[in-house]
């Protein structure tokens, strides 16, 4: 199996790599790392360029023969349905998985109209990751209620070097969010690993294991 990943956040081929050889050992993992990705689509927003360069990526790893791409950048989730159109390898947006898994976890633990509440780190994300989550929820044929926090602090605080404040101030706006969500979301991949500080009985949604094995299924067809 190969298995082809565009990140926006270097650090995250790390951490794809051990979880994919965890899962499927064996299995070859081909990155591509482009930070000024994200960087473009937070100054000028998601456009054409953005567009274009991630589909750029996504046909260098089709004639890679890869089995499947999948983009681990929630703010390019629209774009990578676009850019991943077409013949080849099928492609895989980080959130997918994970948006259908909240909905339905928001509507076993409250029927009538659920809160969703997500939080980010970066504000590009939100149109995206809201998107995608009403698309999950049409359906299901119900209305969830959404609530979006943007942790400006946070993202700060990672790019500065400083993972710790970072994970901390992740943990301390979900507790906080868990007084009334249903369902909480953690919009980008790198916030995973703030989710295990916070002490709370409220689903902590986050994207990486959900959307490896939905790639993994792809690349074996199962989908």
């Amino acid at each position: 199996m190969r298995i082809g990943f565009v990140h926006t956040v270097p650090a995250l081929a790390a951490a794809f790599e051990r979880d994919l050889q965890e899962q499927v050992p064996g299995a070859v993992a081909v990155h591509v790392v482009d930070a000024d990705l994200l960087a473009h689509a937070r100054r000028t927003g998601v456009d054409e360029a953005v567009v274009d360069r991630l589909a750029s990526h996504i046909r260098h790893l089709r004639e890679d023969a890869v089995d499947a791409v999948l983009v681990t950048c929630s703010t390019l989730g629209d774009a990578t349905e676009r850019a991943g159109s077409g013949e080849g390898a099928p492609v895989v947006r980080v959130d997918a998985a994970m948006a259908e898994h909240a909905v339905a976890l928001a509507q076993e633990r409250a029927a009538d109209r659920p809160r969703v509440t997500v939080l980010a780190t970066v504000a590009a994300t939100m149109g995206p990751t809201t998107g995608i989550l009403h698309r999950a929820a049409a359906a299901r044929e119900i209305e969830i209620e959404i609530d979006v926090h943007v942790l400006g602090e946070a993202l700060a605080a990672r790019e500065s070097g400083d993972q710790a404040r970072h994970d901390a101030l992740i943990a301390e706006a979900v507790v906080q969010a868990a007084v009334s969500a249903d369902v909480i979301v953690l919009a980008q991949a790198s916030m995973a690993e703030a989710a295990a500080a916070a002490a709370t009985d409220v689903p902590i949604l986050t994207s990486p294991a959900s959307a490896l094995g939905r790639v993994i299924e792809v690349a074996r067809g199962q989908r």
